[in-house]
């Protein structure tokens, strides 16, 4: 092989790492789908605390991706959070479904589980599930923990 082939193969190679860097930030920030996704519903529902629910987080079935979140603002009649969702047009769910803002792992990203309820009529675009739980916020459960056993003077009670 001569000198210039050789630089032409490094330079492909170097552009296929850079697309296949592009490729893996795109999913990394949830961006890497494609695909059209076919046609949506829009439903809402009200939480009273979102914790870290972000838009374009996945909305989950049976921990099946069913949906996205459009946008996550700030009910100004009720204060509080309004998360909006778009879900698959081939999935329906009871109108008396309820939803969770829940975490994957430990620390990991928030994400909306549905649970079906057992309703005859299905939920319809512009629909609200007012049925909700929201985020446990790691913070608070410390503060929780700390004060119980500063109530209990942190003695642990024997049996």
């Amino acid at each position: 092989m001569n000198k210039r082939s050789t630089e032409i193969l490094v330079g492909l190679f170097v552009v296929l790492g850079a697309l296949g860097l592009l490729f893996l930030a795109l999913k990394a920030a949830n961006l890497g789908s494609f695909s059209n996704g076919g046609e949506t519903y829009v439903v809402q529902a009200r939480f009273d605390n979102i914790g870290g629910l972000k838009a374009r987080a996945p909305v989950r079935s049976a921990g099946v991706n069913v949906g996205r979140v459009t946008s996550v603002v700030l009910d100004t009649q009720t204060y509080q959070g309004l998360a909006t969702m778009e879900i698959n047009k081939n999935v329906v769910f009871p109108k008396d479904s309820s939803a969770k803002i829940l975490t994957s792992g430990l620390l990991g990203d928030q994400y909306i589980g549905i649970e079906p309820g057992g309703d005859t009529k299905n939920l319809a675009s512009g629909d609200v599930i007012t049925q909700t739980q929201s985020a446990v916020v790691l913070e608070n459960l410390i503060g929780q923990f700390l004060f119980d056993k500063a109530a209990d003077g942190g003695e642990s009670k024997a049996p």
